[in-house]
């Protein structure tokens, strides 16, 4: 066999699905040999978007998402969606061809040093130079991708490497089990819980990477503990439940805050430093932090841990319920209480252009609670981090590590492809769905019905908020936008756009049952950012 064959085998060890990207000389040999394999190429418009759509593939599937580049610029295109993965603790195997071996030496044309230009926005950078090394090679990269915690790997893959003949089969899989934690970490972490006046969990997405959903809530239900989720852990603990708190994240001092203000001891699960600096939480330098997670956790001095628990998140979790005491009353039920009505202030709102709670209110009757819900990055992310009331893991998924603009038309696609039974939704701003609109001529092509759900305010929301926060005036955020329907029109997909509030809602059931590609432009009134800033900087804390 050519080594590019033997390469494709390699890929069918590691049970790829498919693959995103864009074909180009120097991989001739390895588009040819995917011919004869079951695995499916996903063939984008834009490299960036096949990068993103193996980062949310991999965030939801925890297997390491595909995505192929040609050299030189096709590779440049990868990198901000290799980034976003790999910050945003997503599995990506990223392969880019390279020219040749014999003129890697010298100035030549689209030669790039790839290896180095990945290295700091992954795991594993690397080069293939000889067809031997390509079994350990593809076992290698999705083994630290998918490793705790997960990341990007890069392979070089030259064109004259991939012609060669190889015959050398693919490496056995294998992959380590976390550990179990030690013992007498659990004792002192179930200690520390025991004389807690005022227990907090923070949660974040590596509850759900690691599947302990179930295990967080069988230790905040058994010891009576409210729940924060970061973005990213949207779901872990159901919005319904008694015992959540909803989403902390903002850099304002939210409602929620005034609960970790108020508790002595923070039990972090999970949770990552790179989605919520915790200087924006830990305001008491008294406050006892239990950090309980794959990984020990990073040096900060404001993160300073009083026990820390490595291994098994679930089993971590089970073995302290065990030892601890149950904690009586609700301290926090007030607040708690304060949260829910901010949830529901304008569920029967019909001013239009369309408050943001009010389209989050009709996203989640649209919606089941399995459906997904992709958020680009922007003013609208904010609202949905705060408010969207996620009930399952991954039925919101949020870019909150790298945070790139233009990941959710994209990761929709992936997403639907990764769990079809489920209705996908990309929520996205007019700025970021233009970064990648490209790829509804994607989705059209190979009929996979996601529906986009524009919030169109004509500017860049998030900064203009930030802008008008600090300085009292806007500078070089507005633009203009094209008619989104016609758009929808020409790429094949239909359009719909929200002329008044009560739409809403029956235009997104009807956008279900087209189960096609489809565009919802819906004006979005931003007015309510300030308000929410006002509101907030005026808080007195419910508990």
């Amino acid at each position: 066999m050519k080594a590019a064959e033997v390469f494709v085998k390699c890929l069918e060890n590691e049970e790829v699905e498919y693959i995103f990207g864009i074909p180009g000389e120097e991989n001739l040999d390895l588009m040819d040999a995917l011919l004869d394999s079951h695995i499916k190429f996903i063939l984008t418009r834009h490299e960036q978007g096949a990068a993103f759509m193996a980062d949310v593939y991999g965030r939801l599937t925890g297997q390491a998402g595909v995505c192929l580049a040609t050299l030189g610029p096709g590779a440049t295109n990868l990198v901000t969606g290799v980034a976003d993965a790999n910050m945003d603790r997503a599995p990506v195997v990223a392969i880019a061809g390279q020219a040749s071996t014999q003129r890697l030496h010298k100035e030549s044309h689209q030669v790039l040093d790839l290896v180095n230009l990945f290295k700091p926005i992954t795991k594993y950078s690397t080069q293939i130079l000889t067809p031997e090394v390509i079994p350990e090679v593809v076992r290698k990269a999705f083994k630290v991708a998918q490793a705790e915690k997960p990341g990007c790997s890069f392979i070089d893959f030259p064109e004259n490497i991939a012609e060669q003949p190889l015959d050398k089969p693919p490496l056995k899989k294998q992959s380590p089990l976390p550990s179990y934690v030690n013992p007498l970490k659990v004792e002192q972490a179930s200690e520390i819980i025991s004389n807690a006046k005022f227990p907090i969990i923070i949660a974040g997405n590596g509850v759900i990477r690691s599947q302990a959903s179930d295990a967080l809530f069988e230790f905040a239900t058994k010891l009576n503990i409210p729940v924060a989720t970061t973005f990213m852990a949207k779901g872990a603990l159901p919005c319904s439940n008694e015992l959540s708190l909803g989403t902390i994240g903002l850099q304002a001092h939210d409602y929620i805050s005034c609960g970790i203000d108020r508790a002595d001891v923070v039990i972090c699960v999970g949770y990552d430093i790179v989605e919520y600096h915790p200087h924006l939480w830990n305001r008491n330098p008294e406050t006892k932090i239990i950090h309980i997670d794959t990984q020990p956790a990073e040096v900060d001095e404001f993160y300073i841990v009083a026990a820390g628990l490595i291994g098994n998140i679930g089993q971590a979790l089970e073995s302290i319920a065990a030892l601890s005491k149950r904690h009586t009353g609700s301290p926090y039920q007030g607040l708690k209480q304060r949260i829910e009505e901010t949830f529901h202030q304008l569920d029967n709102s019909e001013s239009f252009p369309v408050k943001p709670q009010k389209i989050l209110t009709d996203l989640r009757k649209a919606l089941d609670i399995e459906d997904i819900i992709i958020s680009d990055v922007g003013a609208h992310k904010m609202w949905i981090a705060r408010m969207y009331q996620a009930q399952s893991p991954n039925s919101c998924i949020i870019s909150n590590g790298f945070a790139s603009m233009g990941i959710a038309l994209p990761g929709a696609i992936a997403a639907k492809l990764a769990k079809p039974n489920q209705v996908t939704v990309a929520v996205t701003g007019d700025a970021g769905f233009m970064m990648n609109v490209q790829e509804i001529e994607t989705a059209v092509r190979l009929n996979i019905p996601i529906i986009v759900l524009i919030w169109n305010d004509a500017q860049y929301g998030l900064i203009q908020w930030k802008q008008m926060n600090q300085f009292g005036r806007e500078s070089n955020v507005s633009f203009t936008n094209p008619d989104f329907v016609k758009l929808a029109e020409a790429f094949g997909a239909k359009g719909y756009k929200i002329e008044q509030t009560e739409d809403l809602l029956p235009t997104l059931k009807q956008a279900i049952k087209d189960n096609c590609v489809v565009l919802i432009d819906c004006p979005v009134d931003y007015s309510e950012n300030l308000k929410l800033t006002e509101e907030l900087g005026e808080m007195i804390c419910p508990t």
